[in-house]
């Protein structure tokens, strides 16, 4: 299932506490595709803690608690790290990531915690959502099988990447545009994990963040640049995206299309990719101010100037998911998507006159 979609099943059922329905939630798949990460999504967006558990890392008693005599009688410590309503807040998510890499001993102890929502005397307050999450067994990390009784207590999702919910979270938060144009480019590479040769750098999502970060450190040193890159997302992979950057040198004045002077489309279709991605950037940030409509309308004509309908159907598409329905009140905008559907009719009409010859 797409991020986004996984998104919305874990806001759902993040909510369905509040209703006492809520089902504990297991998202299987490969390392790096981001879905640690899409927990932490729901949780800031409700501004309520995550608790991350790391099973792997526990023995049985660990959850447990530590027996203590008290008179004739055993009680139990309650783990601190346990979700408490005085200590965490009345609502809150408890991550048991990693649960596949758990030794079976210490899944068998979270049986009574998962399903029932106990743990001995202890209850997880009644806001509080579990999702855990892991990799499969065909993805080489340290993985057990999951027990019948352990995995009968979930609901399970499987995270598949997507390109286009991979951009929207990029341009949300800043990732380097360049990256994002050579995703565009080279889609193909978004997720590139072959488990067979067991790579130790390779390209996921998670990587990609990484090479945002070494471009940011290393962009200014061109004989450490290389290097980074390929140590973040693999050595091909790597060389790749330092080639499309150097050719970016390229480019068009981005500055003269915001301006709304004449400016041709490049005919290099990496230089086309990364045209489009500055310009999302640009809109991203003149959202809000005096200048918002302006800047959007010069894009939104430049759009149309693409030798290639899909180009500028991607580049729009992109600047409407990043900054808003505002687009669709410019003229610009019913100029753009009329001189679409022409296309599109004359497309339509093209294809039955084909059939008939």
């Amino acid at each position: 299932m797409r991020p986004a979609l996984i998104l919305a099943v874990l806001e759902r059922e993040f909510l369905s506490t509040r209703e006492g329905h809520h089902t504990p939630v297991m998202l299987w798949g490969p390392p790096g595709v981001g879905k640690s990460q899409m927990v932490a999504q729901v949780a800031k967006k409700h501004g309520v803690p995550v608790i991350d558990i790391r099973l792997s890392q526990m023995e049985p008693t660990d959850l447990r608690g530590i027996p203590f005599r008290v008179g004739d009688v055993v009680e139990w410590a309650i783990p601190a790290m346990l979700p408490d309503a005085q200590r965490h807040g009345a609502e809150g998510i408890l991550f048991l990531d990693e649960i596949t890499s758990a030794a079976p001993t210490v899944s068998a102890a979270a049986y009574q915690l998962i399903l029932d929502r106990r743990l001995g005397a202890y209850t997880v307050p009644a806001g509080w959502a579990i999702f855990a999450a892991g990799n499969r067994q065909g993805d080489r990390g340290v993985t057990y099988s999951m027990p019948a009784p352990l995995a009968n207590r979930f609901s399970h999702f499987g995270v598949e990447t997507h390109l286009d919910d991979w951009v929207a979270w990029a341009y949300a938060n800043n990732i380097d545009e360049r990256v994002i144009a050579f995703l565009r480019f080279r889609p193909e590479l978004l997720f590139d994990f072959d488990p067979a040769h067991n790579p130790v750098a390779f390209p996921s999502p998670r990587s990609w963040e990484f090479a945002h970060r070494a471009l940011a450190k290393f962009g200014e040193t061109p004989d450490l640049l290389l290097g980074s890159l390929e140590a973040c997302v693999g050595p091909a992979a790597g060389v790749e995206l330092k080639a499309f950057i150097d050719n970016l040198d390229n480019l068009p004045d981005i500055d003269a299309i915001i301006n709304g002077a004449s400016t041709t489309v490049p005919k290099e279709t990496d230089l086309q990719y990364a045209v489009a991605a500055a310009l999302v950037g640009r809109a991203i940030r003149a959202k809000g101010s005096a200048d918002e409509a302006r800047v959007y309308g010069n894009i939104l004509d430049y759009a149309g100037r693409f030798p290639s309908r899909e180009m500028g159907v991607m580049l729009v598409s992109d600047m409407q998911r990043a900054v808003g329905e505002k687009l669709f009140q410019l003229p610009q905008f019913a100029q753009w998507a009329k001189k679409i559907a022409n296309v599109m009719i004359f497309d339509m009409w093209q294809k039955p006159a084909a059939k008939v010859k």
